[in-house]
């Protein structure tokens, strides 16, 4: 993270890379099983209804992926703007007290809820194969599922920009 004392501050490392894609991915997994769940139900298409060890067994190859997508997603960062320049005048944004005030990255929580749901379906798509349980997704499943995870991710977001409010993070010093 960005330290304020710290006159070259260095971007985050793998560990942090790792760590935040494994919160963030375990949230949105969570909710994403919810809403397939609600989804499939809704539309009354498709057969997603995991029990909790086949859920257990799909978070296992999710946590995985996840893990290869941060180390990924780090690389291609890396690649397209070495030394991380803008996260690291936004971290300095933020603890000036300039950063978003309630929604802690909008845009972001919008497209990572949606993304994470497609993730989602499809590791358990893989799953169901590698441990032969069943789960039907049809696309407009997914698709509904997906649209009502952006709820989610907005209550998630708004819910750390509450966290940093209330934590005084961001904050202009006096």
């Amino acid at each position: 993270m960005y330290s304020t004392t710290n006159k070259n501050p260095k971007p985050p490392g793998v560990a942090i890379w790792v760590l935040v894609t494994l919160l963030w991915g375990t949230v949105f997994f969570a909710t994403s099983v919810f809403m397939l769940k609600y989804a499939a139900v809704l539309l009354g298409q498709g057969l997603f209804s995991p029990s909790r060890s086949e859920i257990f067994n799909s978070y296992g190859i999710h946590a995985g992926v996840l893990i290869v997508f941060a180390l990924i997603a780090m690389m291609v960062k890396n690649m397209v703007e070495p030394g991380s320049r803008k996260q690291i005048e936004r971290w300095q944004n933020i603890s000036e007290g300039k950063g978003e005030k309630l929604f802690i990255s909008f845009a972001g929580s919008i497209a990572t809820s949606f993304f994470f749901t497609g993730l989602t379906a499809m590791t358990f798509l893989f799953s169901a194969a590698a441990f032969g349980f069943v789960v039907s997704l049809t696309i407009p499943v997914v698709l509904t599922a997906a649209l009502l995870n952006i709820g989610a991710g907005l209550a998630a977001s708004l819910i750390v920009g509450l966290v940093f409010l209330i934590a005084k993070v961001g904050r202009k010093k006096a």
